[in-house]
């Protein structure tokens, strides 16, 4: 064979051999393989061996096949005509009608007994493949695109297999003397075989059984010798994750042999473990391509892969049941996994899982969930007298169960990943009800109710940095903050995918009475036009499950509204695991017992609740509270100036022009509510104090503040217009105050202050004219902190304190921070 190209195997199955098309797509892909020698395993056309065995169906129920063998024929003689010459199409079809008569005759036997052997079933299933093959070889012999002979090759011949427990096993001896006596293997040739075809040890037709296609590629790769076998299918290679559970899946570049069968065994869209034996134990890479993007490189499974990746792929089994047997009278009692696991083999039932407790107390296996009840039954006739003795006390049944397994073979060794993926699913809510890993520490599985599996892939997959880490928000109050947030969100979302892996998906945006639901995302850069087309009446229940999607690990309420009423429902968010990012202060001042509520709800459903852009929009004041207390420091007080719009009307009175035109003035450049007594009651302040008094560990309600509010009595309940008109009545009452500061070197503010001891207050002080909290910039907020550490020289944070911009940058800051908790890469 010295200088001639080596040999690869190409196995094509499928929907890579459904019609003339895909035929002619796989002879342009050997075709252009001019550097190899290529050995081309086909399956039967898609569908033909279902309809091969339902034709036995038929015989065995003495019905008429005609119309079953009449559809046969014409699917393959309508391709080979569209291929073929006519002279190549007519012996084709010559060579069909001699099958399809010797098919005739075996289903006539069946008819008349009513029963088809499995030899029977065997040789009729195993046509499809002798049909594909021959049409696929006269294909590409007649195209002359090839340089070398076009063969094909019946695997009957070369291919003998015995029945075991396993299923088929090799005759190697046998094979290799048949693949001799065949064909020419040191020939510069192109070999057209049969797949999932063989012969028994009497040299009668076989099969390989599901998948033996795969099985005939690993075969004759091993007989053959050959640098590589491809298997081509309609994905670009083994994904890390099933994409209709988890759309970042993303294709493996490379698996060893132990890895693919791990997957493999738990779901995953890769050659099957035991067709894969020959090529293992002959060390042949296995790639898996894309028929219809043969460009992709794909994935090469080998012995040593050449990647260091901890974790590979993430995948599923579904329908299962656990099975649970728990006594006292177990524990170290030798034999009695024995006689479990010995009853369920008896019954022919498959474990799939099985998860002991070093205690002995219990041990629990996960089987099908369509023979589970079968199992337990068998389990508690194996235990009979265990369990009428209460030396067990139950044999107890889960449903509605699914198995998630992580893979990898750089798991081994590498400590936290177990930790990272509990996590993980923690984080998304999942309960695991049973673990189990090998030794190897190549795998990992878990256990957890069926109607959750979804979410714990995309939380386990996002977490191991495999796909985008994703977390569904609903905006609610889309006005000038809300607004002002969405659009700062979706200038930076291509820049959070690309760095960090980062998918901010809006999924349901909610006015104060419409509401949009969006089952992708709304587009960001077009929010306000989707937003109106997709505008329903508000339902804030159905809003609420909308964003609390099964199928996505991370569920975020973002309220921007400053609505009490949506404040009461985060209690209902927490329960259901629905996260929470708000500038609102209707809830953290609220009630103290709703407060208290607001905590035991965030822990039961392991939700997070970020506030920090309720006291001074972007400036890191609540954070500062808690880190000295967690630190250890002791907050004496925390004083300063929380409202920009006080702190702007106190800033420019200087009395020389009434109080009442500074007020005008700041309203008409848009620094006020649009009602002003909303600033000047001081109640706003007052929230923020009871806010950070909360921080500090005291139990103070509104009603505890004392609030000095600067709207006179009898303007309180007049019209925004009347507040207007009247206000300059009151002005001799402020101007008095001012001129009586003046007159003692003093300045007027509006300070909010708490003290450790629980005193409380909001109003108008004098202070120094050279005072931290007398001179800042026209509507800054100034928050001074006295604590055991910071008592000479007080802690200090100043900056901009209200507006759209700075506050809807600290709830997305906010945001950013949950993503940073919840697993992303920040």
């Amino acid at each position: 064979m010295s200088g001639k190209p080596a040999w690869v195997v190409h196995k094509f199955g499928g929907s890579s051999v459904a019609d003339a098309d895909c035929f002619r797509r796989v002879a342009e892909i050997v075709e252009a393989r001019r550097d190899e020698r290529s050995a081309v395993v086909l399956s039967a056309c898609r569908g033909v061996t279902d309809a091969l065995y339902a034709l036995v169906d038929l015989a065995e129920q003495r019905q008429d096949i005609a119309a079953a063998i009449a559809a046969l024929r014409s699917r393959h003689t309508d391709i080979a005509e569209e291929l073929l010459s006519s002279s190549a199409a007519a012996r084709y079809a010559d060579e069909l009608e001699n099958d399809l008569n010797d098919i005739r005759g075996v289903q006539h036997a069946v008819q008349l007994t009513r029963t088809a052997a499995p030899n029977v079933r065997d040789l009729v299933a195993g046509y499809g493949e002798i049909w594909s093959s021959k049409l696929f070889a006269a294909f590409l012999r007649e195209r002359g695109n090839v340089s070398s002979p076009v063969a094909w090759v019946d695997a009957r011949q070369i291919v003998f297999v015995d029945s075991g427990p396993l299923g088929p096993m090799v005759d190697w001896e046998r094979s290799r003397k048949g693949l001799a006596d065949t064909v020419d293997a040191s020939a510069d040739q192109h070999f057209v075989i049969t797949g999932f075809v063989a012969a028994d040890a009497r040299g009668a037709q076989t099969t390989l059984g599901r998948n033996g296609s795969d099985f005939s590629a690993s075969i004759f790769g091993a007989l053959l010798a050959a640098r590589e076998i491809c298997i081509w299918t309609d994905v670009d290679g083994v994904l890390s994750a099933d994409p209709r559970r988890v759309p970042g899946a993303a294709v493996i570049d490379a698996l060893s042999y132990n890895e693919a069968m791990e997957l493999a065994y738990f779901g995953a869209k890769v050659i099957h473990p035991q067709t894969m034996g020959p090529a293992v134990a002959s060390g042949i890479p296995i790639r898996i391509l894309n028929t219809f993007a043969p460009e992709a490189r794909g994935t090469v499974i080998s012995a040593e892969p050449q990647t260091n990746v901890a974790v590979k792929g993430i995948t599923s089994i579904e329908n299962v049941a656990m099975i649970d047997l728990e006594g006292a009278g177990m524990i170290g009692v030798p034999g009695t996994a024995h006689r479990l696991f010995g009853a369920l083999r008896e019954a022919e039932v498959s474990v799939i899982l099985i998860s002991q407790g070093s205690s002995e107390h219990s041990i629990c296996c996960a089987v099908p969930a369509a023979q589970v009840d079968r199992a337990a039954a068998i389990v508690r006739e194996a235990f009979d007298r265990e369990l009428r003795t209460g030396q067990i006390q139950d044999v107890a049944v889960d449903r509605d169960l699914a198995i998630l397994a992580i893979v990898g073979d750089g798991m081994a060794g590498t400590t936290g990943v177990a930790g990272k993926l509990f996590s993980a699913l923690g984080r998304a809510g999942v309960n695991i009800r049973a673990i189990a890993q090998g030794a190897s520490e190549r795998n990992i599985s878990a256990v957890v109710d069926a109607a959750h599996v979804t979410r714990a892939l995309r939380a386990a997959h996002a977490s191991f940095y495999l796909s985008p880490h994703t977390l569904s928000l609903g905006v609610i109050g889309p006005g000038s903050v809300g607004g002002v947030f969405l659009d700062q969100l979706g200038s930076q979302t291509g820049r959070l995918r690309d760095a960090f892996n980062l998918d901010l998906r809006v999924r349901g945006i909610a006015a104060s009475k419409r509401m949009a639901l969006f089952d992708r995302g709304v587009d960001l850069a077009n929010w306000r036009a989707q937003f109106e087309a997709a505008a329903e009446p508000l339902d804030i229940e159905r809003f609420r499950d909308h964003i609390r999607a099964d199928h996505l690990p991370h569920s975020v309420i973002v309220d921007c509204s400053a609505s009490e009423s949506v404040a009461l429902r985060y209690a209902d968010f927490f329960e259901r695991g629905i996260h929470v990012v708000t500038p609102n202060k209707k809830a953290h001042s609220g009630a103290y017992a709703y407060y208290q509520e607001l905590g035991e709800a965030r822990r039961r459903g392991n939700a997070h609740f970020l506030y920090e852009a309720t006291v001074g929009a972007g400036l890191p004041i609540i954070g500062t509270a808690r880190e000295l207390r967690e630190t250890g420091d002791e907050i004496a007080s925390i004083d300063g100036i929380f409202s920009g719009t006080l702190a702007y009307l106190f800033n420019v009175y200087d009395g020389s022009q009434p109080f009442s035109a500074v007020v005008s003035d700041a309203k008409a450049r848009g620094y006020t509510e649009p009602d002003p007594r909303d600033d000047l009651s001081g109640l706003d302040v007052a929230r923020k104090l009871i806010i950070l008094a909360r921080e500090m560990g005291l139990v103070l309600d509104l009603s505890d503040v004392e609030i000095e509010s600067l709207v006179p009595a009898a303007l309180r309940d007049v019209s925004v217009e009347e507040f207007m008109r009247r206000l300059p009545e009151f002005d001799a009452e402020m101007q008095a105050r001012f001129d009586a500061a003046r007159a003692r070197g003093k300045v007027l503010r509006h300070v909010g202050r708490v003290t450790a001891t629980g005193e409380a207050r909001v109003g108008i002080v004098e202070l120094d004219e050279n005072a931290s909290l007398a001179n800042t910039a026209l509507t800054d907020n100034i928050v001074r902190y006295t604590t055991r550490r910071y008592s000479a020289n007080p802690l200090i944070v100043q900056g901009p304190g209200a507006g759209p911009e700075v506050t809807a940058g600290g709830v997305f800051a906010d945001l950013l921070r949950l993503a940073s908790y919840l697993g992303a890469r920040m």
